[in-house]
């Protein structure tokens, strides 16, 4: 059977968290392909908020089965926060968590390493979020990385410690001041691999490829967004893995032509966090009334987001770098009571106007050129149907639709599983 994925449009924090836990009654397995605790999936309901980084978002459906798969990066001591955090809710998780032996684990002097390579950059730091996923997908690709499955050999941690030893060599190299107790830090790391070693490991592709054989419906789910992709991305303020389309089939071992439908998640206006070009941010009161209504803080990091107007060119970009089939707008209740919207539409670059996404958008390049378009007042979180939407919503969807040449088959009201309207 096909494989669906699930991927952010834009610079992640798109609402992906929320429509996998939506679309998770319709399928067997859910499954994480990419990214690592940098990521927050934060999923609402009952009145509760839930923030999730490594552990795919159906792992609050009682049937699902939650894989996290070889393109995952694991912090044991995160995952096992995460873990604690489902015990309270009576989440059966041994049952219904898979781990892939193949996925890397994030040690504690990976963490040290990142916070002081970006202490060294400076002013011209890209924005990490000190989560030491990116020193751990260079010893992935450097092949000195530590997986899940070493952890069940007898020589585990010999290993760890060559790996440990050699990291901090690298900190001493950066030459900063990087405060660390590594002792502590390493008793917590080595009790939570024990916890770890509780769970099911597993080979995921193979354990892929039977539930293909048999039929079962598999959603893929990816972190961040699009436009942080390492080799598609905003280069080089992006993350240190594929977040297109194409990391689905790196990160669980799918075939390109098993994959099916793939949902692309985008936000009504568009959002960033941290550093990098961003064309169409708002720097005055409708950027800051975007980010008051819109709650625009990072789940995992806490930070701030930088808001602005939708750019209709960038999207149009990981539309069609992904294949999408079909199109999912959050938070178009945000943009209620704004008189005027804009969406960019193009790009005057360098002297000439394009529209499509160029090798570099920093703002000496780029002036964004805007359609405007008349906004709704109405209050969209009560709504249940689409024929309640008012005309200028359902003008904004048209016209976006004509641009992307996608349907928007899904409309997000409100943070709730339940705000969600399907077109």
């Amino acid at each position: 059977m096909a494989v669906d994925l699930l991927l952010g449009l834009q610079w992640g924090d798109e609402g992906k968290g929320k429509i996998v836990d939506v679309l998770t009654q319709n399928y067997d397995i859910v499954a994480r392909f990419q990214g690592g605790p940098n990521a927050g999936h934060t999923l609402e309901f009952d009145g509760i908020k839930h923030v999730l980084r490594t552990i795919p978002s159906g792992i609050f459906h009682k049937t699902t089965i939650n894989l996290v798969g070889n393109g995952v990066v694991i912090d044991p001591v995160v995952f096992v926060k995460e873990l604690e955090g489902l015990d309270k809710f009576n989440i059966d998780y041994k049952s219904k968590l898979l781990l892939s032996r193949k996925a890397h684990v994030i040690l504690p002097t990976h963490r040290l390493l990142d916070a002081a390579s970006e202490a060294s950059k400076g002013k011209a730091k890209i924005g990490s979020t000190l989560k030491g996923i990116g020193p751990t997908y260079m010893d992935k690709t450097g092949r000195n990385g530590l997986r899940l499955g070493d952890l069940e050999m007898p020589n585990w941690e010999t290993r760890y410690r060559a790996l440990a030893e050699k990291h901090l060599g690298l900190i001493d190299f950066y030459d900063v001041d990087v405060q660390f107790d590594l002792e502590e830090m390493e008793e917590e790391f080595f009790e939570a691999v024990k916890t770890l070693k509780t769970l099911t490991f597993i080979d995921s592709e193979e354990y892929i490829h039977q539930a293909q054989k048999e039929g079962k419906s598999i959603l893929a789910e990816g972190a961040q967004g699009s436009l942080l992709d390492i080799d598609f991305g905003t280069y080089p303020f992006v993350t240190s893995s594929n977040t297109t389309a194409a990391g689905a089939c790196t990160g669980l071992g799918v075939a390109p032509n098993k994959v099916k439908e793939v949902y692309g998640i985008f936000k009504a206006y568009t959002t960033r966090v941290g550093s990098g070009p961003f064309p169409t941010e708002l720097f005055d009161e409708v950027g800051d009334k975007m980010a008051r209504i819109g709650n625009e803080f990072g789940a995992v990091t806490g930070r701030p987001r930088r808001c602005g107007w939708l750019d209709l060119v960038a999207l149009k970009y990981a539309v069609a770098i992904n294949g999408v089939t079909q199109l999912m707008m959050m938070k178009s209740d945000v943009l209620s009571g704004f008189e005027t919207l804009k969406v960019c539409t193009a790009y005057q670059y360098n002297g000439k106007k394009i529209e499509h996404l160029p090798f570099n958008i920093e703002p000496e390049f780029i002036t964004p050129l805007y359609k405007e378009m008349k906004g709704w007042k109405e209050d969209l979180t009560k709504i249940k149907e689409t024929d309640k939407f008012p005309k200028e919503l359902n003008d904004y969807i048209d016209f976006l639709e004509g641009e992307l040449e996608v349907p928007i088959k899904l409309v997000s009201v409100g943070p709730d599983r339940t705000q969600t309207i399907h077109r």
